[in-house]
């Protein structure tokens, strides 16, 4: 299983507290993730499963670099991250 961490700033928009979730892709993990907590799929995927742009996957501290199809793979034990990317100036 992999340990799945929202950040705070997501969390002020969802509810999303950390869960494990069973995957070995990080399209696995987040679906796992999303039956467990459906509401923050929207945040996090559009409507075509792909990363929504403002949104960024790190698997143990390395980010994905399939963000449409999300089949990077999740090793067994693994902390997958989700951040809402900021942006300003």
């Amino acid at each position: 299983m992999a340990k799945v961490l929202f950040t705070s700033n997501l969390k002020q928009h969802v509810d999303c507290p950390a869960l494990e979730a069973q995957g070995g892709t990080v399209r696995e993990v987040l679906e796992a993730a999303f039956r467990q907590n459906p509401q923050v799929r929207s945040y996090v995927v559009d409507e075509q499963g792909a990363l929504r742009q403002h949104m960024m996957v790190f698997v143990n501290g390395n980010g994905i670099r399939d963000r449409s199809g999300l089949g990077d793979p999740v090793p067994e034990g693994a902390e997958v991250y989700v951040f809402q990317a900021l942006s300003g100036g």
